[in-house]
């Protein structure tokens, strides 16, 4: 009784007056090849701020100044509807579409803040073959595989895409769908994936036996994009913090932005295709 008493105690209820974070444009979204420049725009907010949808609509940004250029012409993004995307009130511009080789600068002049980003759109890189493969003991269930030979010198890095034919609205990235070509340069191997899905989904298949699996009978159409570098580093250091997300023994985590005055990723994709039929 009396260490009980002792250790009761000896605690203190601690108030921490935590600072006010910096308010920053936050940029998702880039430039494919044949497509304009889409991207959603919203500001940052403090890791403790409430999240629900009254909050959600006063974070987006939908007044601004959203422009790119590829060094010849400028384009002017406008406010657009994509029900695809997970905030589907996107900015989308018009005259400017992708093309391999080119450069763009994306500025984002709102509330007095400026955010640039550059990327580039680098030459595709076709997967080799790509098929269906069961997973033990799953009778019906298994991953996309494919083969890459990856060419010496690009310097660049991919990230993997998905999507069902008659079943996913639009292609989905897996958790860890980005790497670079650091230690494969030159080289073939095989490598899998498993199925995404749209985050926060209710449906049965994601949130059962049957989650991440493809099954026998999906028909699935792969985009796999070449990217730059900085935006390699951006999707892995993401995924690094969302992975140790809630864990408090994981060290804080610095995602690697590659926008300038803001936070965020601009990236410029030059995909292939492929489809699986799985069987």
């Amino acid at each position: 009784m009396l260490l009980i008493f002792l250790f009761s105690s000896c605690s203190k209820e601690i108030t921490i007056d935590l600072p006010s974070p910096e308010k920053k444009i936050v940029v998702d979204g880039g430039i494919m090849v044949g497509q304009p420049v889409e991207i959603n725009l919203t500001w940052s907010t403090g890791y403790f701020e409430p999240i629900d949808s009254v909050s959600l609509a006063n974070y987006l940004i939908t007044t601004a100044q959203v422009f790119v250029s590829d060094g010849a012409q400028v384009d002017t993004l406008h406010l657009a509807f994509n029900p695809n995307k997970p905030i589907p009130v996107v900015w989308r511009g018009a005259t400017i579409i992708g093309q391999v080789g080119h450069t763009y600068l994306l500025t984002v002049i709102s509330e007095g803040r400026t955010a640039t980003s550059t990327t580039t759109i680098y030459n595709p890189t076709p997967l080799d073959s790509t098929w269906f493969k069961l997973n033990p003991p799953q009778d019906s269930l298994g991953f996309a595989w494919a083969r890459l030979t990856d060419p010496i010198g690009a310097g660049n890095g991919y990230r993997w895409f998905s999507k069902r034919i008659t079943k996913d609205p639009a292609f989905l990235a897996p958790f860890g769908s980005t790497f670079d070509d650091k230690f494969i340069e030159g080289a073939s191997f095989d490598f899998a994936y498993n199925r995404p899905s749209n985050a926060g989904s209710t449906a049965p298949e994601d949130n059962g036996p049957q989650a991440g699996y493809y099954m026998i009978g999906d028909t699935i159409v792969i985009q796999f994009c070449s990217i730059g570098q900085a935006e390699v580093n951006f999707f892995r250091t993401y995924e690094n913090v969302v992975a140790s997300n809630g864990n408090p023994f994981a060290a804080p985590g610095v995602i690697k932005t590659n926008v300038i005055g803001g936070l965020g990723i601009f990236c410029g994709y030059s995909p292939s295709y492929d489809t699986i039929i799985c069987q």
